[in-house]
């Protein structure tokens, strides 16, 4: 039976991997990221070149309103009024000109800034905020307040998260790096389980349809088949996901290095050689960012992931080679797509708004412990920390729910995928559930 199957996971797995379309979309999709990249590093570098600076002409009839260069902008105060800062803008020597009437402190209106182009939020957006804080150091003044003196008094707290264990094993965790984790992994899995249920799906339909099914069972027995399948096309899922993962980096880290910079890790790396070499602040953030890459249990991270990554698969795999089975059509298996998919929604939706939220909540507990739920929401709890006998039962329940749907899934199969031309419903289905022979 081990024999038969590996046969038909070989099949599947070889006739996937040699298809010019699966060539074309493990070389191809890689490129993508580092494309996209690469040209958002050439925009933002692009942007703050001094060529790119934009020149603002100030009509300040106040005369008190100074505002300071940046890497963006320019600003020029030649005394000029309206119409002679209008045609500076008109003649092409100035991108625009912000006109400052003479204001009240209490109720500063009537700033306009005047340009031929439509004006970036973003560059609205800084002269208010270079604005308000001019406007904010007079009223100060006004006030007999020194602004020094009042900023001085300004003090910037920052909260350390640590999690207590054994004396001397506790670890610094960071909530927003374990939600980026939590974040990429559940997504991962989401995707996986969705595109490659699919293609066991749609595998199973094409096979179907074209009879060739029926010279494959009259050797194989239809679980052999379908368990076959579904590991054979899960083989090459992680074959493509593996190959994503290489080429990305290896082709990211060549067009960050093109323009001069490096990937995060190299930069960690560099960092922690040199950490008895940086002084004070530097030195404290260094240590800092160490110890939040420390308080993740990578290694326990990576094997979970593989275990739901393949488990979740697995589990939903069985469902979708079923609805093959059942209907001759795509269009056919929509009916029973809905039910099936409800549970990865769910999933899906409770790690952005319970799990990733509060890891430790009710909720967030079940949705990991369910094994329709588990593969994603689990993903989503492990960065931030799992005890082990959770891990334990919501990894049991997932075997127990995988071996159970394919059990369930492998009644339907082994009708379903002989029948021909007749439409079937959820009558039909569960009358093949209840056939013992």
């Amino acid at each position: 039976m081990k024999g038969k199957i590996f046969l038909v996971i070989k099949r599947e797995y070889l006739a996937r991997v040699k298809k010019r379309s699966f060539l074309l979309a493990t070389i191809i999709t890689p490129l993508i990221f580092p494309t996209i990249l690469g040209l958002f590093l050439w925009i933002a570098m692009s942007d703050v070149s001094p060529e790119s600076r934009k020149f603002i002409e100030v009509v300040d009839e106040n005369n008190a309103y100074f505002l300071e260069n940046n890497e963006s902008f320019t600003f020029s105060y030649g005394g000029l009024n309206r119409e002679e800062a209008r045609e500076l803008v008109n003649d092409g020597d100035r991108f625009g000109f912000l006109y400052i009437p003479e204001l009240n402190l209490d109720q500063p209106t009537g700033i306009t800034f005047y340009s031929e182009e439509i004006a970036p939020i973003s560059m609205i957006t800084s002269l208010e905020a270079a604005l308000k804080n001019k406007i904010e150091e007079f009223r100060l003044f006004a006030s007999g307040i020194d602004p020094d003196v009042l900023s001085s008094l300004k003090t910037n707290i920052k909260i350390s998260a640590v999690i207590l264990g054994e004396p001397g094993g506790e670890r610094v965790s960071n909530s927003v790096v374990n939600y980026a984790v939590g974040f990429l992994a559940g997504i991962l899995i989401y995707t996986f389980i969705f595109v490659y249920g699919n293609q066991i799906m749609q595998g199973v339909i094409e096979e179907k349809s074209s009879r060739i099914i029926e010279i494959l069972v009259s050797s194989l027995k239809p679980f052999q088949l379908m368990m076959g399948k579904i590991i054979g096309i899960g083989a090459v899922g992680l074959t493509q996901f593996l190959i994503w993962i290489l080429l990305i980096s290896a082709i990211s880290s060549l067009v960050v290095g093109y323009f001069g910079m490096k990937m995060p890790q190299q930069e960690l790396m560099e960092m922690s050689g040199q950490q008895d070499l940086l002084p004070g602040a530097g030195q404290e953030g260094m240590v800092e960012i160490l110890q939040m890459v420390q308080g993740i249990d990578f290694i326990q991270l990576t094997l979970t992931f593989l275990i739901y990554f393949v488990g979740g698969y697995l589990l939903y795999g069985a469902f979708f080679a079923a609805i093959g089975a059942a209907v001759d059509s795509p269009s056919d298996a929509q009916q029973f797509m809905f039910p099936v998919t409800i549970p990865l929604l769910i999933a899906y939706m409770g790690l952005f708004i319970f799990v990733l939220d509060d890891p430790n909540s009710n909720v967030s507990f079940w949705l990991s412990i369910i094994p329709f739920t588990s593969p994603v929401a689990m993903m989503g709890r492990v960065s931030f920390g799992v005890p082990w006998e959770q891990l334990a039962i919501s990894i049991g329940l997932l075997v127990a729910g995988f071996l159970f749907t394919t059990w369930l899934a492998g009644k339907i199969y082994r009708i379903g995928i002989l029948v021909h031309g007749s439409k079937v419903g959820y009558k039909v289905l569960w009358k093949w559930l209840k056939d013992n022979s």
